[in-house]
């Protein structure tokens, strides 16, 4: 099993827990600050099992906002749409 701690902007997070809840994960969302502008952002905590884990990866890749055509963008760097930790989990418990 694994965490996926992903943060995304927040006017996307809304689309990301939709798609992620109606494919069977659970997450917990969590607001947070940071970034140069102090952009409003979400980390969303979500329990993946391995198996599943491209799946939630790929719905995040989704729904994280418009992707950058790197080719007619100046020379800057595109700006990061969701940064994804994913934690090795030992084990867990509900109470």
């Amino acid at each position: 099993m694994k965490l996926l701690m992903a943060i995304v902007r927040d006017q996307f997070e809304a689309d990301v827990i939709f798609d992620l809840n109606k494919q069977g994960f659970s997450v917990t969302r969590v607001s947070t600050t940071g970034g140069f502008w102090r952009r409003g952002n979400s980390t969303l905590l979500i329990g993946v099992d391995d198996d599943k884990i491209d799946q939630a990866l790929d719905i995040i890749d989704a729904h994280a906002g418009p992707q950058v055509d790197t080719h007619s963008a100046p020379a800057s760097p595109p700006p990061h749409r969701a940064t994804i930790f994913v934690l090795n989990v030992d084990s867990f418990a509900h109470y």
